[in-house]
């Protein structure tokens, strides 16, 4: 008898040995500890003082990018369209993606529904919680045009016979000047000169804009 309970005492503290190991469901990487010795942990964080998870997991080689489109700019999205991805800490390198999920309900507070881009490639540089700027492409980018370039939308061009200008945004007022195309890059076209990286211009501009106009730059 007296063996009988030790045996069922150490089938209980094997079991509760392993109640103590919390197992990922996939395999991933620990980002933030969100629980310490002693804290409470439940699901959701249902009861007062309780931590809801111990820890915050990601896998890296599944990462996406949501981006919110404009209701308006929906019908232009279509599920496997190619995209360019730029990352803000990673300004001079664009990495390939996909349309992956157009999520099937709307934020009406800013009238856009999200949009999940995947990563057509994996670069450890990539990280969780970086702030991107996506391009919805009508055709893949090749492998070399990737390399960091000034582009435009062609929206901003402004056609004169053979040549074609800008408006350039200075201080709230604009300037026109001529550009010197190159290549197609998807839905935008590359500028050779007239143009810097980083410098602002009026895309779609109104016909009754004239160089030397004041402007006032829409809020965010």
């Amino acid at each position: 008898a007296a063996r009988k309970a030790s045996s069922a005492a150490l089938q209980a503290a094997n079991v509760n040995l392993e109640y103590t190991l919390i197992r990922a469901p996939f395999d991933a990487v620990v980002l933030t500890k969100d629980a310490d010795i002693g804290d409470i942990v439940t699901p959701l964080g249902a009861a007062a003082n309780a931590k809801a998870a111990v820890v915050t997991i990601a896998d890296l080689n599944s990462l996406q990018v949501e981006a919110d489109v404009s209701e308006t700019n929906l019908g232009l999205v279509k599920v496997g369209q190619p995209c360019e991805i730029q990352l803000d800490a990673l300004p001079d390198s664009r990495f390939r993606g996909i349309v992956h999920t157009i999520v099937p309900t709307a934020d009406r507070t800013k009238a856009t529904i999200m949009v999940k881009v995947r990563f057509l490639e994996k670069d450890p540089r990539i990280l969780p919680e970086m702030r991107a700027k996506v391009s919805f492409l009508s055709r893949p980018i090749k492998t070399g045009e990737q390399k960091p370039r000034t582009a435009l939308a062609r929206s901003a061009l402004i056609s004169h016979g053979s040549n074609y200008t800008v408006f350039v945004v200075d201080r709230n007022r604009v300037t026109e000047r001529r550009v010197t195309l190159g290549e197609e890059l998807g839905d935008m076209i590359e500028i050779l000169e007239g143009v810097s990286a980083g410098e602002r211009v009026v895309v779609k501009a109104p016909n009754r804009l004239r160089n030397g106009s004041r402007i006032k730059m829409a809020e965010k």
